[in-house]
């Protein structure tokens, strides 16, 4: 189970859209945008940054892995786990019933 946020959605979509409207009517300031939004709405500068790097890729203006399908490889992760630990559990059982049912072994 995921940690809980610290902010709510509202605030991190409100803040990315600021800072990408700031950019484009004031490119010669693009650099300071982050940290000018950061500021007057109480978020630290690296979370804001982290956010607004991730709305990019998930616009497909910057390369990388968007939201939906870091979150489709992480729930493909956890099933490839509990496939796995299930395997084992089977072919462990699988054995034990292999040395049970086995007629050449004392029994």
């Amino acid at each position: 189970m995921p940690a809980p946020r610290k902010y709510p959605d509202e605030l991190r979509e409100r803040s990315v859209r600021l800072v990408q409207q700031m950019r484009r009517e004031q490119p010669a300031e693009a650099s300071r945008a982050i940290s000018t939004v950061a500021k007057r709405l109480g978020v630290h500068s690296a979370t804001l940054r982290l956010w607004v790097n991730q709305a990019e890729v998930d616009q497909g203006t910057r390369p990388g892995i968007t939201t939906p399908d870091a979150a489709r490889i992480a729930e493909l992760e956890r099933e490839n786990r509990e496939l796995k630990r299930a395997n084992e559990i089977l072919k462990a059982a699988s054995a034990f019933f292999a040395r049970e049912l086995d007629p050449r072994l004392p029994g």
